[in-house]
Parts: C-alpha cells; structure tokens; sequence
C-alpha cells in the first residue's frame, strides 16, 4: 500500500477553507505520486476552536463526509480522513471517518480519551462504541485518535481483532513530542504492525504542535519521520508481508494468557 500522510497546518475555525486546501492537496499528491492511501490529522476541519464548535462542526458528519466521498471517487484512492468536530443527538464528538477509494464510508469512529490538557471534556462527549477493525483492500485494520495513544488497550484489542495496520491521527503538541514517538514505537513493537501516524503543525491558542508524522513497521523499525513543525507530505510503500513474518518468528499472540492479565 502507497500511503500520502498530509501534515497540515489548520485554518482556525474556517471549515470551508481546510476543506478546500484538502481537496488541492490530494489532487495535486495522488497525481504525482500514484498514491492509493490518504492519511489526514485530527480535527482538520476546524482545529482546536473548542468554544465554536457548536457554530462550526459538521453534522452527522455533513458535508464533510460527502466531500471525502466525492473526493475518493474521483482520485480512486482511500481516505483515512483524519476526525473532524461532528454533532450529533446534541452532543459534539471528535469522529473519524474511513472512505474506500469507491466512495463508501467504511467506519466512522468517535474518541473515547478526551485531552484534560486542552479541555477537551468542557466541550466534547467522549465516544461511547468499542474500536473495531475494518478492511481496505482486504486488510484488516484499525483507528485511534490522539491522547487514545496513551492507552495500550486500545491497540492491542484491535491487534488482537487482526489489525495489520494501525493508524493515528491526531493533534501533538510539541511539549510532550518525545511521548509521540515513543509510544508510537511501542504500540508498534508489541502489537507487531505498522502503526502510520498524521499529526497536524502550527500554533494555536498558544499550543504549538509537533508534525514528526510517522510510519514504523512490524520490528518497531522508522521508515519514514516527518519533519518538525513544517507542513509536508510524507509518502511509503509498505509491505504487509512484513507483519506476517515478525509475527511467525517471535508469536506473542500465540504465547499470550489472557485469563492472567
């Protein structure tokens, strides 16, 4: 799979004008690169603008799941779309979308850990479903958000549901980037899987983030590191076989006992 990770830089609280430098970027990349994986940050459309979220977040997704629709078909490539600010039932969460290259949305996901550093909590219903895998291209998957790095549980389950590949997405700050990568390699190692990154730049409300987006294969090995603090985009080929075979030679999952933990 030939992945384009996309370390933006947000447009504060202007959803329009991000979907916009989206929709040029993947047609500008896809072309270029013959790219068949988007990968966007956490809450790309707005950005941290907690206090207007009830002005400018989607809702029931719409219209951005629309538009990433519209977009895959057109580009014929799957989006990991990142997670945007989402209304629903009265509440806001912080919702994930996956659409396949044929303009199906395939899984939507809303973060369960919501940040106490960025109150997130005062604005934000965390999520309320369990993660799951989906499929792309017939391989198994999963999507975590952010602050949900921090808790192994999260990618272990989706681990041990088959997931090859995890992504995360999300908004770092750079006062804490060592935690990011270090984790990151971590979730990765144990879980024997790639784990790709997208993690935004810029500064907001005094908050700078750190960009360093990332792919690490199924060793804990980093094949591509994203620059710190510029906005780019990152692109890899990766081997699926790769988690196959760190998976036969060292089979934690076969050595596992669960009824211990």
């Amino acid at each position: 799979m030939r992945h384009a990770i996309y370390q933006m830089d947000i447009v504060p609280g202007n959803p329009e004008a991000n979907r916009t430098k989206v929709k040029t970027w993947i047609e500008q990349t896809v072309s270029k690169n013959d790219i068949d994986t988007i990968v966007l940050p956490e809450m790309w459309t707005t950005g941290y603008t907690l206090a207007d979220l009830n002005e400018v977040a989607d809702e029931g997704e719409e219209p951005t799941c629309s538009f990433l629709q519209q977009l895959a078909r057109e580009n014929q490539v799957h989006i990991i779309a990142g997670s945007i600010a989402n209304k629903r039932n009265g509440k806001i969460y912080n919702t994930a979308i996956v659409v396949n290259r044929n303009g199906e949305k395939v899984y939507t996901y809303d973060k369960i850990h919501l940040v106490p550093m960025l109150d997130e909590p005062t604005y934000l219903n965390g999520g309320e479903e369990k993660v799951r895998t989906f499929e792309l291209d017939g391989i198994k998957m999963g999507l975590i958000i952010c602050y949900d790095l921090r808790f192994p549980e999260l990618t272990r389950s989706l681990a041990v549901s088959g997931a090859e590949v995890i992504y995360i997405v999300a908004e770092w700050p750079s006062a804490r980037k060592d935690h990011w990568k270090n984790l990151q390699l971590a979730r990765a190692i144990e879980n024997q899987c790639f784990i790709i990154s997208a993690n935004r730049v810029g500064i907001f409300n005094n908050v700078e983030f750190c960009g360093l987006s990332l792919v690490i294969n199924p060793w804990g090995d980093i094949r591509t590191l994203g620059s710190e603090n510029h906005e780019e985009t990152i692109v890899d080929n990766i081997d699926l076989q790769k988690v196959r075979e760190a998976r036969k030679n060292v089979p934690i999952f076969e050595s596992r006992v669960p009824d211990l933990y």
